[in-house]
């Protein structure tokens, strides 16, 4: 399986919008200074984000973006799909063909491997990246190193999205 960049800037930078949305639209060169990611490949990646449902813009002053759900209703597996990457650990991309136009000796491994990958992913959202202190503590530094005053999202608030 190869993760590009693509996925991981995706999935760094939803992070980042959560951990800072409950302020109002996170502006991209805000993202794009805290995550050292270029602001046009940001841009790129929010467009794919916004027609996937994930994100919503505001326009105008103030504008930026948000998440369109609550964070932990966002699985990781959801940002990595919206911006067209893949989990498949196969060769033949799942169709079979790998060794002379049929399934290698070790095709059912690989399908299974990216099954559970996909699996994994779709069991960890945004929300519950938000609670891993170690996450916490990067993000304060990042904050730190930028010059931004801090993560907008209180503790309360995640412990209200955990509530029934």
């Amino acid at each position: 399986m190869k993760l590009t960049t693509k996925g991981r800037y995706a999935v760094t930078a939803m992070l980042d919008l959560a951990l800072h949305d409950g302020g109002g639209p996170v502006r991209l060169a805000e993202i794009s200074r805290r995550q050292e990611i270029s602001l046009s490949y940001l841009e790129q990646l929010f467009s794919r984000l916004r027609r996937a449902g994930l994100v919503v813009s505001t326009r105008g002053p103030g504008g930026g973006y948000s998440l369109a759900r609550p964070a932990g209703e966002i699985a990781i597996s959801e940002v990595i799909e919206a911006v067209d990457e893949s989990v498949d650990t196969t060769r033949c991309g799942g169709l079979g063909n790998c060794q002379n136009n049929a399934p290698c000796l070790t095709h059912e491994l690989w399908i299974e491997l990216s099954a559970r990958i996909r699996e994994f992913l779709g069991g960890i959202t945004l929300g519950s990246l938000m609670e891993n202190a170690r996450v916490r503590e990067v993000a304060q530094r990042l904050e730190a190193e930028a010059g931004d005053t801090e993560i907008r999202v209180p503790v309360e608030s995640l412990e209200a999205e955990r509530q029934p």
